[in-house]
């Protein structure tokens, strides 16, 4: 069975292809570069490396979020209608749980981090069999670091916006924060794969009905709700 696996849920960029349980190329990326440019031509190109043609695909698996809302929304519309096109499943993968996984044999906890600004994070904690401690959410940091801090065992924080909040989070666990290793810090779409590989694969036509998760409204919306809300008590 031949998957793609496609992450752009944030700055960096992955494109895998895993035939029969063997990961035959992942392209894996942080350089800048505007996704809706650069994520097409890299599904082209890791799918010439491993001489792939796309009708020989047989599943997809994206990164559905938390993240850039514009990341995440151009890398399930490039899936969408590639396994609309193709006529294939289509899987969704969490995007913090695809950063988790890179820690997958830490002995302790492991804390995804992608920065939401204002001192916010979309994050997550997990265990080292990436099961869920803390799901998936937009939080304050602070309320993530007091559900580790009751915890005593030690915790890896992954992901390339961890040094953003590196100070912060060494001032509440001091010791027991440990920082994961620079190439750890990519999401890497093979483990998009791999992590799609654990559910039943959905029927064709639910792809039409595939959303990303988000985890938070956008801020147009947030402000539109503030003005009905605004509206309504001066109606």
């Amino acid at each position: 069975m031949i998957w793609l696996g496609i992450d752009t849920s944030n700055v960096p960029l992955s494109i895998a292809i895993v035939k029969d349980d063997q990961l035959l190329v992942e392209w894996t990326s942080s350089v800048k570069v505007t996704h809706s440019v650069g994520a097409m031509p890299a599904v082209e190109e890791v799918l010439k490396q491993a001489n792939i043609k796309p009708n020989e695909i047989d599943a997809i698996a994206v990164a559905e979020g938390p993240g850039s809302y514009t990341g995440v929304r151009i890398g399930v519309t490039i899936a969408k209608t590639l396994a609309w096109t193709l006529k294939i499943p289509l899987v969704g993968v969490s995007s913090l749980q695809t950063l988790a996984g890179n820690g997958a044999l830490f002995k302790g906890l492991i804390c995804p981090i992608m920065d939401a600004r204002r001192q916010n994070v979309f994050s997550a904690i997990y265990t080292n069999d990436l099961e869920t401690y803390l799901a998936d959410g937009h939080y304050s940091l602070e309320t993530v670091l007091e559900k580790l801090a009751a915890k005593e065992e030690d915790i890896l924080f992954v992901g390339k916006d961890v040094s953003i909040h590196w100070d912060a989070i060494q001032q509440v666990l001091g010791k027991r924060a440990i920082r994961a290793p620079f190439h750890l810090d990519l999401p890497k779409a093979s483990i998009v794969i791999e992590q799609a590989l654990k559910t039943a694969l959905p029927s064709i036509e639910e792809t039409h009905h595939f959303v990303p998760d988000y985890k938070r409204i956008t801020e147009a919306e947030t402000n539109w709700r503030a003005e009905q809300k605004a509206g309504e008590t001066h109606g």
